[in-house]
């Protein structure tokens, strides 16, 4: 039997690290900026929004000698490697005249960029970069990031840059150095010289690549950043250093003190329902079943999915209300389970401590009425103002099952599901 609930358990965590990570992403052509406001170098990068704006930035870069580099501006990696929904192959490609970078730029601006991170749907793509070509260089990988393991954050790095770190860690470990960092002065400059060294930059270029290190971890620090990813990091032959790539990841907790690094979130790469749930301060993750859940509690989620799988049910989502929800929000928790059209019936599972069950009954009789529900809804609700929820869906005449029982509670939700037919 808990062989048959592992899968189940497996999705539900996957769901409950996606909802824990909280990260405000940015665009590339955006690190590029922030990059640079801390004296980081990088190649010269402009965002293009449509096809005669690549066209003009394309030959202002030809103008001063440059050739150029179209990347689309998608939150999410392996865009070189991956295709449009319309069959255009490659988010990364070099253009050797202004014209052409037009065109690169209507094939790719307002179509779905679709990578291995972005899953099957893709995402849009809204604006391209263009940025300058540069000669080759020998690439490195960098990143900032803290590691509870050792209760600090850390510098990783290695010499094999422009690759996936996990296939180095997995084929060369031997090639990745992780360097401890003081919280409050991060790394002094002669050990960001030692690391450089360490990774073999030349001599001419260790200066260099040591002051990006320092910087990197100024902007960790004061901008509440979860990662800083540069990948590659350039050395040159003069002993130039460039950031050629970036990748930043930040705390949504700061959103509080870092409103311009916010205000740079583009909502157009989440998933709109995901969005709409953080208005309402709900956690919610699609799933593929079609069972909707509504829970409070990450722990009682997962014992949640168990029971159901446990019965032969599936969750449709993982929707979470927390202790502060009110009716409507209750409400537009339904919205989005019922978003879902495979979902056959509702299960309301509440434990009631912060969260009063009878803020969850209104919510559930709002939503059953307000939205002319046709779906069944299975309810059980344990827990502060249980009496008091109980009479109020008694009351309100409305075809909703109450169980206190939860193993009962569920496999009535898994059966009214069997009988019933996808809502939409």
């Amino acid at each position: 039997m808990l062989r048959s609930l592992r899968p189940a358990r497996q999705t539900l965590l996957r769901a409950t690290q996606q909802q824990q990570r909280r990260n405000l992403s940015i665009h590339e052509y955006q690190s590029y900026q922030l990059l640079n406001d801390y004296g980081i170098p990088t190649p010269l990068g402009k965002p293009a929004r449509t096809p005669d704006e690549a066209y003009d930035l394309t030959n202002k870069f030809e103008k001063d000698g440059k050739n150029v580099v179209v990347k689309a501006q998608v939150l999410a990696g392996g865009r070189g490697k991956g295709h449009f929904d319309t069959g255009f192959q490659g988010g990364v490609h070099m253009a050797d005249s202004a014209e052409q970078a037009k065109e690169l730029a209507d094939q790719m601006i307002g179509h779905k960029l679709i990578t291995k991170q972005t899953g099957a749907g893709g995402r849009i793509c809204n604006a391209v970069m263009i940025a300058e070509r540069t000669p080759k260089a020998k690439e490195y990988y960098a990143a900032v990031l803290s590691d509870r393991a050792r209760g600090c954050p850390v510098i990783v790095a290695s010499n094999q840059g422009g690759m996936n770190i996990e296939d180095v860690a997995h084929d060369t470990p031997e090639a990745i150095i992780t360097t401890n960092l003081d919280f409050d002065n991060g790394i002094d400059h002669a050990s960001a010289v030692k690391l450089a060294e360490q990774l073999g930059f030349a001599p001419a270029a260790r200066d260099n690549a040591a002051e990006i290190f320092q910087r990197l971890y100024t902007i960790f620090k004061e901008k509440d950043a979860t990662q800083i990813e540069i990948n590659p990091l350039g050395e040159f032959p003069d002993g130039k250093v460039l950031c050629m790539d970036a990748k930043f990841g930040f705390d949504d907790n700061a959103d509080f003190r870092q409103k311009d690094v916010f205000a740079l979130r583009d909502k157009s790469q989440e998933d709109p329902d995901e969005v709409k749930a953080a208005e309402f301060g709900l956690n919610f993750i699609k799933l593929d079943g079609d069972i909707g859940c509504l829970v409070n509690g990450a722990g009682l989620a997962m014992a949640t999915m168990d029971v159901l799988n446990l019965h032969g049910g599936n969750p449709a989502n993982f929707l979470d209300v927390g202790g502060g929800a009110t009716a409507e929000a209750v409400k537009e928790a339904f919205k989005l389970i019922l978003s879902a059209p495979q979902v056959k019936s509702i299960f309301v599972n509440i434990f009631g401590g912060i969260m009063r069950c009878d803020v969850i009954a209104e919510g559930i009789i709002k939503a059953t009425t307000e939205l002319e529900l046709k779906i069944p809804v299975v309810v059980r609700l344990q827990g502060t103002k249980e009496a008091e929820a109980k009479k109020l869906i008694k009351e309100s005449g409305l075809k909703i099952y109450a169980n206190d029982n939860l193993d009962d509670a569920a496999a009535e939700a898994v059966k009214l599901a069997a009988e019933g037919a996808p809502h939409k």
